[in-house]
């Protein structure tokens, strides 16, 4: 069968490359035509679009970059009827997917939508969307399910596919990041995971390398999915390029932007403080249209602060400084550490990729 996979974002390559590589398992003939990263590209050997060339964050952002993204949509809807897919599966990235599931949808091919848009959080009248033009929704997060009930959408909760992943990182052989990195075995590691996001680096990363300037005591060591990273660094920073897991897996301690890489830590059991600082008037915007109590998947899932979220104003060096003090208290540590304990049970990871694969192929028996 044709497969047409769309990721556009660093997160939905990894699931996105799972995926394609549970697929091929069970069918041996699969062809795919994708969009995505390195992962994906790895797994296909081919990549129509990369994803770096796509994802922009915030309001303002968007409409700046609005030229480019409709030129890669009216792209995208040839090169889909050119490649004539079985399936057409999108990986998160709503803006852009749901139009691509209209065009889709009325040129007969069906769609499975993997890894839902969180209209729970924002903009919900795209749950029509997902209700006319999606043939199967595959969620990730246990409350999402309940969610689309309300509107009658069934939508299928298979576990969280980062439990799968972290999980054989987790029971791999000893980390040697230490090693490899040639780092002093007697100082502790702080993970900074400032996101992927050029936007995103521009204006935290500054207050996190303030934190690091203070701790001289630790390891500060970034976590970068780009090839170069963009802002000079401290002598005492460190960046690490593609080795996000094995530096979470080494790590006591970290500093994250809010998005996936919130959960990620969770799961690798890593106490953290969570940043989040953007656009003055994508985040005006935003207070405007999104009706949530927190900005972290950890707190969001719990339905309980778990996690630190220092937001935009609050998003300072003496905030920060503050928290990072209370994070290494054994008391704090141990509590996080419980309802992390909790949050891995909740998430149900066993398998997802494989069930998935399953879950999407009889669409088109």
């Amino acid at each position: 069968m044709k497969y047409y996979i769309i990721a556009g974002e660093a997160s939905g390559d990894m699931h996105g490359a799972n995926l394609i590589s549970a697929i091929k398992k069970k069918d041996v003939n699969a062809d795919f035509r994708c969009w995505g990263g390195d992962r994906i590209k790895k797994e296909t050997g081919a990549l129509v679009k990369h994803y770096n060339t796509l994802d922009f964050m915030g309001f303002i952002e968007v409409l700046m970059n609005l030229k480019s993204i409709l030129n890669n949509l009216i792209f995208c809807k040839k090169d889909i009827l050119y490649f004539k897919p079985d399936l057409l599966i999108l990986i998160n990235y709503p803006g852009f997917n749901l139009r691509v599931a209209k065009f889709e949808k009325k040129n007969n091919i069906k769609v499975c939508y993997y890894i839902s848009p969180q209209v729970w959080a924002w903009n919900k009248q795209r749950v029509n969307k997902i209700k006319k033009y999606i043939d199967k929704l595959i969620v990730v997060l246990p409350f999402e399910k309940e969610f689309y009930i309300k509107y009658n959408i069934q939508a299928d909760f298979i576990g969280h596919p980062l439990v799968d992943e972290i999980r054989k990182i987790k029971n791999s052989s000893k980390n040697t990041f230490y090693n490899k990195y040639n780092l002093d075995t007697s100082k502790k590691i702080v993970a900074l995971l400032p996101g992927s996001r050029k936007q995103e680096i521009q204006r935290v990363f500054p207050i996190m390398t303030e934190l690091a300037i203070r701790y001289n005591n630790f390891h500060f060591v970034v976590a970068s999915v780009n090839s170069q990273f963009p802002i000079k660094l401290p002598s005492n920073v460190k960046v690490v390029y593609n080795d996000t897991y094995s530096l979470l897996k080494a790590s006591t301690y970290a500093v994250v932007t809010s998005g996936t890489a919130t959960l990620e830590t969770a799961l690798f059991k890593v106490p953290q403080v969570v940043c989040y600082k953007a656009n003055f008037f994508s985040f005006f915007i935003a207070k405007l249209l999104v009706d949530l109590k927190y900005i972290s998947l950890v707190n969001l899932i719990m339905n309980k602060k778990v996690v630190t979220e220092l937001i935009q104003g609050e998003c300072n060096i003496n905030n920060l400084n503050k928290e990072f003090d209370r994070l290494q208290s054994n008391q704090e540590i141990e509590k996080i550490k419980k309802s992390y304990s909790k949050l891995d049970q909740i998430l149900e990871g066993r398998n997802v990729s494989d069930k998935v694969a399953s879950a999407i192929m009889q669409m088109v028996v």
